[in-house]
């Protein structure tokens, strides 16, 4: 029983087939015979018309997807630069004062001994002495690198603290730099 419902389904797939062979040979033949009735002419002028809308379409289709391809490139590039950029901008954010200014009500202020004092940790000076004084801040630590000292301080003047006061002095035997300065909130 299967095999005859196999045949039969084989048997009617062929018959559409051939019914749409058919069918497509017969569309051939017209065009043939409605080809062969222009004139010689009128055949150059159609294959030309025919040749140039096919360089047309080609070309714009190319064009097209050349322009996407450039725009969508150009986009993934700004994209790139965007995100460095942020990774780059990653050290300047202080995190104190966005706790500080996620607060709604502005209750939790940060003293500004803490903020200093967290702002020269996050820079890696470690054991300052932040004291502070009326408006004014005072600071005072020891660090060997003279590229962690001028990163300290410009993480300072960045969140908007101004030196008043600034003495820098390097140990000869121990290379390391003292920094001592006066520093109010602007």
């Amino acid at each position: 029983m299967k095999i005859l419902q196999r045949r039969t389904k084989r048997s009617t797939t062929m018959l559409q087939k051939s019914a749409l062979s058919a069918r497509m040979t017969g569309y051939q033949n017209l065009l043939f015979v409605r080809w062969q009735a222009l004139s010689s002419r009128d055949q150059l002028a159609l294959l030309l018309l025919s040749a140039f809308l096919l360089l047309f379409i080609g070309g714009y289709g190319g064009y097209s997807i050349h322009q996407a391809a450039n725009h969508s490139k150009s986009e993934y590039q700004e994209q790139v630069a965007d995100y460095f950029w942020l990774r780059a901008q990653a050290g300047n954010i202080d995190s104190n004062a966005l706790a500080a200014a996620n607060t709604t009500d502005g209750a939790e202020v940060i003293p500004a001994t803490s903020s200093v004092n967290a702002l020269l940790t996050n820079s890696g000076i470690v054991d300052a002495q932040v004291i502070a004084n009326g408006n004014t801040v005072q600071l005072s630590f020891n660090n060997p690198s003279q590229a962690v000292v001028s990163a300290a301080l410009g993480k300072l003047e960045q969140q908007g603290w101004q030196f008043t006061q600034l003495s820098m002095q390097q140990d000869l035997l121990t290379k390391a730099i003292q920094v001592q300065a006066t520093v109010t909130l602007s």
